[in-house]
């Protein structure tokens, strides 16, 4: 019998640059697992608004 998909939770990430300087926020969904990853995640990852790549961290 096979487990229960009960560790892995889709969470949001959201960039933290773009809202220091007033543009729209890009936004990324993604899966974790909670059992290895307790804290927070923090990626470097494309902001197209920006034309860069920047901190996106984790929101509820």
């Amino acid at each position: 019998m096979a487990k229960a998909k009960g560790n892995r939770v889709t969470i949001t990430l959201e960039c933290t640059e773009a809202r220091k300087e007033g543009k729209t926020p890009s936004r990324y969904t993604t899966q974790k697992n909670k059992r290895n990853d307790s804290e927070r995640l923090e990626l470097m990852k494309y902001n197209p608004f920006l034309k860069r790549r920047t901190l996106h961290k984790e929101v509820k």
